[in-house]
């Protein structure tokens, strides 16, 4: 039974229908507050029921102090839950088996079941297997079809027997895009026990871009499938109430630059200031002059540098991207009125209590990409051909930047920015060995000659191999898409082709791309330089990139060639993209283009020719660059409502394949043990009704000792399954052809496969074998390197536990809940760490990994651990609350001859709930038992 302890209850009439609404009003002072925690506020307000959430809770978000650290815990609830395939197949796995426990236990398997909307989009299985082929659509998406059939089935078993779970079937969109042009309300309705409430939309999403979506105004974050799990069932999510980070807007981009631009240089800026665990709320007279598809770049970037979300405040803006994409003109009214009612509507003269302000002029915005490893590595497109020559030549990514460009080019940084500032090192300090120009920088040159069709090519270091316009950072905006169409135009034209070495891919976020290119008369020009439709999904962006041209695996292989790819995606950290390409550079879709017609990173964009036309003149990118006019021309004369209505009237339906299959009845499903796509997975094995206690953890070996920046990438399995890696040797055992294997993202409903494939990117480098990259360690004592898999097998026959060894920011990236969950099942039972991102601590301590952190100053390297030691970890036996830090023994390696020694680490289980988690062994056993005793 909800509370009103704050009298917040009220009527808003719009177009003559009431709807029940709980006033933020209602909270003294609370106009104060940023429009991201107001939202948070009216959750509290409307859910308040005296035992989950409190009037505590109210108050203490009332007395939001801006300048302290996030301390005080809310219990937040969302309208929704948002997934996508690679992460919403292990979800409705575990869903499905938590119904077999249920019964086990002798429970009501029907319990099991979305308490609150859920909505599965398919967009992370397709793969750019053809490209470049006018077929290429229908040849990749059969292939998709073919490989995943056996998951597809699960999810429209699912569909069909979950209550408010809908599936928005293969070959339709991106989950981003599919969210922010149809799914997303802004303006949430539902009964209610008195009648039809109106409340803000929130949503937690199972992929770390979720915040794409607060460019709409809706407040939603990332969270891990196992969380998703937890709020599709009932429970409120337990989070500490953040700082926030206000973003002041200013000016207006400059011609010539692009929304990418503006984000790679956002992301650049956020990481420096370190917003994790932050809201970003961006405001001021600037925003009136974002559109709101380049807002949404701004929001789909939040992971990149490092913010829970970024939150816009709805405007006329707002209202006219939702009158574009065909929403119903009552919706859009209530928008507009519950908005401005809720101070929810922005003033750009208003200026909230903010943690930090930092302002932003946008006409200072450059061109810009950003790699070749992190997002937040922006490199000024002024200085990309020398950068890159100087980090092949060995440069740090600072020297590498600063060198590439010159004194007038750096001096027109900030005098602040880390560009101004090694380039004045630079011209401070002792000339640099390379001389002449960039042209004789001494990179490491590895020419390979490679025979494509009737020609022969030249493929080196720094060879751009693959350009993708892919991922819905980009695809969903369709300035910059329209902008990259138009140059293909104008390059075509001018006689231009694609370099032949390079895989040429066009993959959008959702099909009104297509008709407003195809409307526009701008595909042909497109497909003439390769860039035809791969398919609706995120390929290279994820990793599903495809394999290389053959002729140019080989060389890049046999001349270990350090290849690059140019995508307009939002990751690029090491091996996610292509296992073979080295080098990943973030850009706009227009660049992607630019880069293929270059085919290499060494090419000056702003200087060099991109090759003759048909009368023999130098064709320079200024030549073919649209200019602002021309694109704003396109998109207002090919953006049209119908494409946002049509395209989504029967998004539920699919294809032929989707709806022929067959799908079995009843309210649990028929598990095939010889499935190698869906398997019952083990985690409620054993469990009964109560938990067991909680023990000490001793003897435990280290697993894997890693250093700063480890993503979740390099632990969670993604990408290509190659055949002599362990997932591969466990299919073939199975009877899977290697050209059968697919990926890990479409097996992650085995866990037999992702527990093979945890800790296996290509990347990953572990200190105890030192030299080696790769999924790789030792069984300690021994000396032998053997595969982390193997490793674990060994140490579990022995009983041994174990531990992983980590730096700073340990867990940051995607790919979040196998990363957890292929930890648990590794044996590890705890991580110590410099410091962890928030999703992913949250996730291990979900999943039952207890997450430990040294103490300020401290870290693995500082202690001179070397990760051949015996960690015991006691403390935590026989106490009612667990504390805040723990005693680590450590025992020196037999052959070391050091000393034992004790070290004091944090316990970062912040808050109540993630404790009551941890107790029950992780929360998928907390809310089975929740759901026994309901």
């Amino acid at each position: 039974m909800s509370s009103n302890s704050f009298n917040a209850r009220a009527r808003l009439s719009v177009d003559g229908h009431d709807y029940h609404i709980h006033r933020i009003d209602a909270i003294e002072n609370s106009s104060r507050l940023p429009y991201s925690l107001k939202v948070l506020l009216e959750n509290l307000l409307r859910n308040e029921d005296g035992r989950l959430v409190t009037a505590e809770q109210v108050n203490a978000l009332a007395a939001w102090d801006p300048a302290a650290e996030a301390s005080s815990e809310i219990q937040y609830t969302p309208a929704r839950v948002l997934m996508q395939d690679f992460t919403g197949v292990p979800c409705v796995v575990d869903l499905v088996a938590m119904r077999d426990a249920m019964t086990a236990l002798g429970g009501d398997a029907r319990k099991v079941n979305p308490l609150i909307p859920a909505e599965l989009v398919i967009d992370h299985s397709v793969i750019a297997d053809v490209f470049a082929r006018n077929d290429a659509f229908s040849v990749n998406a059969d292939y998709e079809f073919k490989r995943n059939q056996e998951r597809y089935q699960l999810l429209r078993w699912a569909q069909h027997s979950f209550d408010d779970f809908l599936v928005v079937p293969p070959d339709t969109g991106i989950c981003h895009q599919v969210n922010l042009e149809y799914l997303s309300r802004v303006v949430f309705t539902r009964e209610g026990p008195d009648g039809l409430e109106a409340y803000p939309d929130t949503l937690v999403g199972t992929d770390s871009h979720t915040p794409m979506v607060n460019g709409l105004g809706v407040l939603g974050w990332g969270v891990g499938g196992i969380e998703a799990e937890a709020a599709m069932l009932g429970q409120p999510m337990s989070l500490l109430i953040p700082q926030v980070v206000g973003l002041k807007l200013t000016g207006e981009l400059s011609e010539g630059t692009t929304a990418t631009d503006l984000v790679l240089t956002v992301a650049e800026l956020l990481r420096k200031l370190r917003v994790v665990g932050k809201f970003v709320d961006f405001f001021g007279p600037g925003v009136a002059n974002v559109p709101l598809a380049t807002r949404a770049t701004l929001g789909n970037m939040s992971p990149e540098y490092g913010s829970t979300g970024a939150l816009f405040p709805i405007d006329a803006e707002t209202l006219d991207y939702l009158r574009l994409t065909g929403r119903d003109p009552h919706q859009v009214r209530l928008v507009e009125a519950y908005a401005k009612e809720q101070g929810l509507w922005h003033d750009p003269e208003h200026v909230p209590d903010f943690s930090e302000v930092l302002e932003l002029d946008l006409g200072t915005v450059v061109p810009s990409l950003a790699g070749p490893k992190r997002p937040q590595d922006r490199i000024p497109l002024a200085a990309a051909q020398g950068a890159v020559r100087r980090l092949l030549a060995g440069d740090t990514q600072e020297e590498a930047i600063a060198g590439g460009l010159d004194d007038a080019e750096a001096d027109s940084f900030p005098a602040s920015d880390p560009i101004a500032i090694s380039s004045r090192i630079e011209r401070d300090t002792p000339p640099h060995d390379y001389a002449g120009g960039e042209a004789a920088i001494s990179w490491p040159s590895k020419p390979a000659t490679v025979h494509l069709g009737d020609g022969t090519e030249v493929i080196d270091h720094g060879s751009v191999v693959i350009a993708a316009i892919t991922s819905c950072t980009n695809t969903s905006n369709p300035t910059v898409m329209l902008g990259a169409a138009l140059l293909a135009k104008k390059a075509v034209e001018r006689g231009l082709r694609s370099k032949p070495w390079v895989k040429t891919t066009l993959a959008p976020g959702s099909r009104v791309v297509t008709d407003y290119y195809n409307r526009s008369g701008l595909t042909p020009y497109l497909e003439t330089l390769g860039f035809n439709l791969v398919g609706y999904g995120c390929t290279t962006c994820i990793g599903n990139s495809g394999p290389l041209i053959p002729e140019i695996s080989e060389a890049v292989n046999s001349h270990d060639l350090t290849v690059a790819s140019v995508l307009s995606g939002n990751r690029n950290f090491e091996g996610r993209i292509h296992g073979e390409v080295k080098m990943n550079f973030l850009a706009s879709p227009p660049l992607v283009i630019a880069y293929a017609l270059a085919g290499s990173m060494h090419v000056d964009l702003l200087n060099d020719s991109l090759g003759e036309d048909t009368e023999g003149n130098q064709v320079y990118l200024r030549d073919i660059w649209p200019s602002g006019e021309e694109v704003k021309a396109v998109v207002d004369a090919n953006l049209e409502a119908s494409m946002f209505t049509k395209g989504y009237a029967d998004v539920y339906h699919g294809d032929e394949n989707w709806r022929s299959m067959h799908i079995p009845e009843g309210d649990r499903f028929a598990w095939d043990k010889s499935s190698t796509y869906v398997q019952s997975p083990p985690y409620f094995e054993g469990v009964g009704p109560v938990p067991d206690p909680i023990g000490d953890i001793t003897g435990a070996r280290v697993l894997a000792y890693l250093g700063d920046s480890v993503t979740t990438d390099h632990i969670s399995p993604a990408g290509a399954i190659r055949k002599d890696s362990p997932a591969g040797a466990y299919l073939l055992d199975k009877g899977v052809e290697p050209a059968d294997f697919n990926s890990y993202g479409s097996r992650r409903g085995n866990h037999h496969v992702m527990i093979r494939g945890t800790f296996a990117n290509v990347r990953l480098r572990n200190k105890l074998v030192t030299g080696t990259e790769g999924g790789f360690t030792r069984h300690l004592p021994g000396t032998d390197t053997t595969t982390i898999f193997d490793a674990s097998l060994a140490y579990a026959k022995d009983n041994t536990p174990l531990v992983i060894l980590a730096g700073s920011d340990y867990g940051s990236g995607s790919s979040r809940d196998w990363a957890a969950k292929g930890t648990l099942l590794l044996g590890v039972k705890a991580v110590l760490a410099t410091s962890f991102e928030r999703i992913h601590r949250s996730n291990l301590i979900g999943m039952g990994v207890l997450p430990l952190q040294f103490r300020d100053r401290e870290t693995a390297q500082s202690l001179g651990l070397t990760g051949e030691e015996v960690f015991s970890i006691t403390g935590l036996a026989g106490t009612d609350e667990l504390p805040g830090e723990v005693t680590v023994a450590v025992e020196p390696a037999d052959s070391s001859g050091g000393q034992s020694r004790e070290i004091t680490m944090r316990v970062r289980i912040d808050t109540p709930a993630e404790e009551a988690y941890y107790r029950h062994g992780g929360i998928l056993q907390y809310v089975l038992r929740q759901l026994l005793d309901a």
